[in-house]
């Protein structure tokens, strides 16, 4: 396999432009706005840089590359600790139950709550592979690159993670979720709404939000029918996230009531299964059957490898994957089987 996923640099934006295009909105991590993106990768290449000093606001931006060709074909993305500089809002569903001793009857009734429970929490989103390449486990690697990401990176990243799954959206690019709640406060469509979001960030949500509990008996049956389902596109998405250990945990997103997962990291199989290894040898096999990792920070690279286990912490891997990571005898390497 000829894939590598790297740090994603400033000379990407033209292809991420292209990517972004495709996404058919809804996935304000990947704007279709080339200065948003480039302000995307400034901030990436600050966060990759940095060795040390507080990690709020980082953000690394991955990109999925064809070596063979050098064009970018998926990104994904890590943010280190969210709501720290900017209020993370999510809705929580909770359950109020209330009884009439006069009628004999409890009521039990679903209500959202708007929320900043996750603050501190880091996140994995902007998860986007090229429509050309959804095969051959690409989307996988991309994906689980970015727990081998923070397990050699651990302490940057915060106890838990979250990953917003896009919610269901009409093939008009409309929310039902949105026209019936937020849609109200905003006066925006659901489409304005998700590019100013990505261009400007949301305190305007902090701004004109209502900030009392909404039941969902009073949503209409559209509405209430997509709260907490991801989007068609994102089904695969979920089971990924789930085959992780990642749950939903009853929040959603305020745009378009998509689920949120979440997961304590250490727990995240691709975090806890991971190993830190020598390379002792370099082989010939083309038996694909480890993500392999090496280098930190702008120099991280991942692949699919041959890695196997030559005595106690030390490694052989195959060479093609040897020549992608850039690794040769006594780098580095942290793995976790595929």
């Amino acid at each position: 396999m000829t894939f590598v996923v790297r740090a994603a640099r400033r000379d990407d934006v033209d292809q991420l432009y292209e990517m972004a295009k495709l996404t058919g909105g809804g996935f304000t991590n990947l704007p279709p706005d080339r200065d948003a993106l480039n302000a995307k990768l400034e901030r990436s290449e600050e966060a990759f840089a940095k060795t040390e000093g507080e990690s709020a606001n980082d953000l690394f931006l991955l990109a999925l590359e064809n070596t063979e060709t050098g064009q970018v074909r998926g990104t994904a993305q890590i943010f280190a600790a969210v709501g720290k500089r900017w209020p993370f809002y999510s809705y929580r569903i909770n359950t109020f139950t209330q009884h009439s001793k006069e009628l004999d009857r409890t009521f039990t009734s679903q209500i959202l709550s708007l929320t900043t429970d996750y603050e501190g929490a880091s996140e994995v989103g902007g998860l986007f592979l090229h429509p050309n390449e959804r095969a051959g486990g690409l989307g996988m690697l991309l994906a689980r690159s970015r727990y081998l990401f923070i397990a050699k990176h651990r302490e940057r990243f915060g106890e838990k993670v979250i990953a917003e799954l896009r919610g269901v959206i009409d093939e008009a690019g409309g929310s039902a979720f949105w026209d019936a709640l937020a849609g109200k406060f905003f006066g925006m469509s659901f489409q304005e709404a998700d590019e100013f979001n990505a261009r400007h960030g949301h305190q305007f949500i902090a701004d004109l939000m209502p900030k009392h509990p909404i039941y969902l008996n009073m949503l209409p049956e559209s509405a209430r029918s997509v709260i907490g389902k991801p989007h068609p596109s994102g089904r695969a998405a979920m089971r990924m996230l789930e085959k992780e250990n990642f749950k939903y945990a009853g929040y959603i997103d305020i745009f378009d009531g998509g689920p949120t997962m979440e997961a304590d990291i250490d727990t995240v199989k691709s975090v806890a299964n991971s190993r830190e290894a020598r390379i002792s040898a370099i082989s010939d096999t083309s038996d694909t059957h480890s993500l392999a990792a090496t280098g930190t920070l702008e120099a991280f690279r991942c692949c699919y490898a041959h890695v196997e286990a030559q005595g106690e912490d030390e490694v052989a891997i195959d060479r093609a994957a040897a020549e992608i990571l850039n690794a040769q005898i006594g780098t580095s390497v942290r793995y976790v089987p595929r």
